[in-house]
């Protein structure tokens, strides 16, 4: 019955967005105040939304096994928490959850923009209405969360294991909250342009907006690579994930559309880029949907492989490009910049802009040429770490001089020296070609020396602005954070230490200056898994460490992960990970020690707090 009613919930939340539709282009196109009527429609649409999404938690919290969705995601031996985060943690009600928050969001805009422009308001919400009538259809024609199974079995198939952990059981939701607040940039950009409304009070809005999405995107990316680090077993804190990239696209196009938007704010310019970049965001993070989706991406992330449901998405995608294609050059009217620059803050911002970009289409061809080079020829290959790396790395270094420089500038003024645009990027060109000579000519350590010394750089012109200048509190945070992070992935990539050893219970062996020791083994039953837990010595000299990495064996679904054990400091991470080597008694034995992961955490959850502190500021 409650299944029946989630299913109903659905199909009205979809009849009440073609009434919104209809009354927000009305509204918007003869100017009416009908306030009440728009925002009722809101509400009672997201009423329905979540009151689907509350009878589908409890229809996993219950175990109802006669809903297919919590049949192949719960078991009735997992524990609460993991049932409650499973209501997520599946493909149809990750969609859910991402449809509820598209329309809370709705509803905080149509409240909070009292003070701007009715039509503009009414043209966001019919655009946002669009998105949500297209995620209500995707859901509820193929991605369905109240399928029915008969007869109704005794037992489900049970989520996981690896997605039953706490940081991964909260990553989703701060996902997509950043996803989703980008809809609303998009929504509200398209509105801009229809009603020549690209102004500074716009940029403001947007601002917030971008912001919100900004740090709850930061923070989901960080969980999602702590959870990696110490779950997956992988040792390290990015490993170029094909899902990871996907999260990483938009993030770009949002740090990159956060600083123009300020522009525009206060120079009333960068109209056009502005818009580009907001529209971007939006188009990136529904590209990421897709391939997650669809199933073309082979990661431990990706939720489905349905052809069916990648050719919907496809399709949505398709025609919120071309929506936006044919509105943006139709209304694009803006002032074209001088081709003239001058030194100035707004010149720095267009360089970092430059660099983001570049950074961002390095890790989407990386990610999508794969899939079309399949496609083609039907080869398959994988594009690693060492391919980012090589071309994102070298351009680190201009970009943190421009970011540490950019804040010290100040705005365009008449009395500024003006120097020509061609100048400057011979200036930039120059310093490249330079350094890769230098990197072709010799040498690892003058290429690590100059691009530690560009985040040493950032990172002490940080702490001197922040220490002599209060204002701006959250750019300097964002800044030094993002400073420390650069030098600890550097610093942990270069320090790294990683051995590996095939041991039986009780054996030792030297491993480069190591001695490993596997000391114990010892078998116990919690919950729903048996655990099987190692005690494995390191010694290296007269230090010796004892670490305790675990081997899970769950029972439903019949499934083995490893656990890590990790200790550690200020400065440095020391792991241990085993696996069993089919068919033999002997056990995997790695140990890695990771320089500086602290580090990486704090300035991730800093570079989240200064985005805070910038919201706070600017409501």
């Amino acid at each position: 019955m409650l299944n029946l009613i989630g299913n109903y919930s659905l199909v009205f939340a979809l009849v009440v967005a073609l009434p919104l539709l209809f009354f927000s282009f009305k509204n918007f196109k003869y100017n009416n105040s009908l306030e009440f009527n728009i925002f009722s429609l809101i509400a009672l649409q997201s009423f329905f939304i979540l009151l689907s999404f509350i009878i589908l938690l409890f229809a996993f919290v219950k175990s109802d096994f006669s809903n297919l969705a919590v049949y192949y995601n719960s078991h009735t031996t997992k524990p609460l928490f993991y049932k409650i985060s499973g209501t997520w943690g599946n493909h149809e009600g990750s969609l859910l959850l991402w449809l509820l928050v598209l329309s809370l969001f709705t509803i905080i805009f149509f409240i909070k923009t009292k003070k701007l422009l009715n039509s503009f308001r009414y043209l966001t919400i019919f655009f946002q209405q669009i998105i949500i009538l297209g995620f209500l259809l995707f859901i509820i024609f193929t991605s369905n969360p109240f399928q029915l199974i008969q007869p109704i079995p005794n037992e489900g198939l049970g989520l996981n294991p690896i997605l039953q952990d706490p940081a991964l059981a909260i990553h989703p939701p701060i996902l997509y909250l950043g996803y989703v607040g980008s809809s609303i940039i998009f929504s509200s950009s398209l509105a801009a342009l229809v009603c020549n409304y690209v102004n500074k009070d716009w940029a403001g809005d947007v601002k917030k907006w971008t912001l919100i999405s900004w740090v709850f995107l930061t923070v989901g990316i960080m969980l999602g690579s702590i959870w990696a680090y110490y779950e997956l077993g992988w040792g390290g804190f990015w490993f170029w994930d094909p899902v990871e990239n996907v999260s990483l696209m938009p993030w770009l196009c949002l740090t990159a559309l956060l600083h123009c938007s300020s522009v525009l704010e206060k120079r009333s310019i960068l109209k056009s880029w502005t818009i580009i970049l907001a529209l971007s965001t939006f188009i990136l993070s529904m590209s990421g949907t897709f391939l997650v989706r669809s199933g073309i991406l082979n990661s431990v992330h990706t939720f489905a492989n349905d052809p069916e449901r990648g050719v919907f998405v496809l399709i949505f995608l398709s025609i919120l490009i071309l929506i936006s294609v044919i509105i943006y050059f139709k209304y694009e009217n803006f002032e074209k910049i001088n081709k003239s620059f001058f030194l100035s803050k707004e010149t720095a911002i267009i360089i970092n802009n430059w660099f983001m970009m570049y950074f961002l289409a390095v890790v989407l061809i990386g990610t999508t040429y794969p899939i079309f080079l399949e496609v083609i020829t039907n080869e398959k290959i994988s594009v690693g770490p060492p391919y980012f790396n090589q071309l994102i790395i070298p351009f680190l270094i201009p970009f943190l001089l421009v970011m540490a420089l950019g804040p010290k500038l100040d705005w365009i003024k008449n009395k500024k020296i003006e120097t020509n645009l061609k100048k400057i990027i011979l200036f930039i060109l120059s310093v490249l070609i330079s350094f890769l000579i230098a990197k072709y000519l010799n040498s690892k350590i003058l290429y690590l020396t100059v691009i530690i010394s560009a985040g040493m750089y950032l990172f002490f012109v940080s702490i001197i602005d922040l220490k002599n200048d209060k204002q701006k509190l959250s750019q300097k945070i964002s800044h030094l954070a993002f400073s420390i992070l650069i030098l600890s992935i550097i610093l942990n990539s270069v320090f790294s230490e990683e051995v590996s050893v095939n041991l039986k219970n009780g054996e030792e062996k030297q491993v480069s200056k190591y001695l490993i020791k596997f000391k114990n083994i010892s078998k116990s039953e919690i919950n729903n898994y048996t655990s099987l837990k190692a005690e494995i010595g390191i010694i290296q000299k007269d230090d010796q460490l004892n670490f305790y990495p675990e081997l899970r064996l769950y029972k439903v679904p019949e499934t083995i992960t490893s656990e890590a054990d990790i200790k550690t400091n200020l400065f440095s991470d020391n792991l241990v990970v085993v696996n069993y080597l089919k068919d033999t008694d002997y056990l995997n034995i790695r140990y890695q020690k990771k320089p500086f992961m602290l580090l990486i955490w704090f300035s991730a959850l800093l570079l989240g707090i200064g985005g805070l502190l910038g919201l706070r500021k600017n409501s």
